[in-house]
């Protein structure tokens, strides 16, 4: 599948609707397949060319996904043709960009009450141990976040939380640690009960949703932290993997320091470390093979889509050596360390190979006969 795909082909009724079998962008009534690629500076590439995704979205004039926040979509809201209607309807601007995810210890579930506009009964998020569904992650600008927010009735139907309990994994092997979603605000979107269980929606179709009978649960049993306010999307993640100066014993480790809490840990990130001859270093993304392009919507489409699917994976080779740090608060630390890295440098999130999401800093411009440093540098350098 090279060609955009559209609206007609992925059907909204009945809810939750119809999902594309693999990530995507969406814009304007059709939408590209999207690809995990680890040499890709965004990480992602756009069907059928193969360009990096940040590099599509700047040419249609929006936010690169260092920009964006994720939203668990467990709903409609991985469906197309919802996209379109929340453009229509709520004036939602900008391509959406929603990558699939495996889900552990979570499910989408029939709520409690029936839609007052269709009578249709909507999905709710609760907790699952031992279960694992496939899902999406959409990644929203703050201007998007506010669309959904209207039209998930926030505080009122469901509220903005960051979701603690089990595990989201992006196709790219990215786990999502404390993914925002909406969940269950009031009685009516706490899961239905029947026969003392929660129904999931893949279990049941929506037909035999709207005829069962039971009762609201007291709760969904999520770990959650509510969200106050407009979160940003420098909220997520609280981890940094620093690779040259801000390391610690480094020049510019001071700058870095205050704002990190627990220890720096050792990590390395797949990738190529260059010699700018400043006094420091340019990282560059690992180059991958060229993508196969002929999609399908299958997991054994030839694709490295995450852990327990085919394709080519990282080599054997050490990588680049670093440290990872978290952020007590990244929202005022990092705006600080991008003016300390300046234009030559790029904050895109990674990640690394035990899936755990972090920013790091990219050099911007072609490394050229940049001269390539040894594992270890640091070292050698001290």
């Amino acid at each position: 599948m090279t060609q955009p795909f559209t609206d007609d082909s992925h059907p909204a009724e009945p809810y939750p609707g119809a999902r594309p079998g693999h990530c995507f962008v969406h814009l304007d009534g059709a939408g590209w397949p999207v690809t995990p690629d680890p040499g890709a500076e965004s990480g992602w590439r756009v069907a059928p060319d193969g360009q990096d995704l940040d590099d599509w979205l700047a040419g249609h004039g929006e936010p690169p996904l260092a920009g964006r926040m994720p939203v668990l979509a467990y709903g409609s809201n991985a469906n197309p043709a919802k996209v379109t209607w929340l453009r229509e309807e709520l004036g939602l601007t900008g391509p959406a960009v929603v990558l699939r995810a495996r889900c552990e210890g979570l499910a989408a579930v029939w709520a409690a009450g029936l839609r007052k506009t269709d009578g249709q009964r909507p999905a709710t998020l609760a907790a699952a141990p031992g279960v694992e569904e496939e899902h999406a992650v959409w990644f929203a600008t703050a201007e998007q976040l506010r669309v959904l927010d209207r039209c998930e009735g926030r505080g009122l139907r469901y509220r903005l939380v960051r979701v603690h309990t089990g595990r989201v994994t992006l196709f790219n092997g990215g786990v999502v640690d404390s993914v925002l979603a909406y969940t269950g605000a009031g009685t009516r979107r706490m899961p239905l009960l029947v026969n003392g269980r929660p129904v999931r929606c893949a279990d049941v179709d929506q037909r035999g949703a709207r005829r069962l009978g039971g009762r609201p649960a007291d709760g969904d049993g999520l770990d959650v932290t509510p969200v106050h306010g407009d979160p940003s999307p420098d909220d997520w993640p609280d981890r940094l993997f620093v690779y040259g100066t801000l390391q610690p014993g480094m020049p510019a480790w001071d700058l870095v320091a205050p704002f990190v809490t627990g220890d720096p840990v050792p990590a390395s990130l797949p990738g190529t470390l260059h010699d700018t001859g400043r006094g420091y270093p340019a990282l560059r993304p690992r180059e991958a093979p060229a993508l196969g392009l002929g999609l399908d919507n299958g997991p054994d489409n030839g694709l490295d889509n995450g852990p327990g699917h085919s394709g080519d994976g990282p080599d054997d080779s050490p990588g680049v050596p670093g440290h990872l740090l978290r952020l007590e608060r990244p929202e005022d630390a990092l705006p600080v360390l991008d003016a300390y890295e300046g234009d030559e440098y790029r904050r895109v999130r990674v990640t690394l190979p035990d899936g755990q999401v972090c920013w790091t800093y990219l050099w911007t411009a072609a490394v050229g006969d940049m001269p390539v440093l040894p594992h270890g540098w640091v070292e050698n350098r001290q």
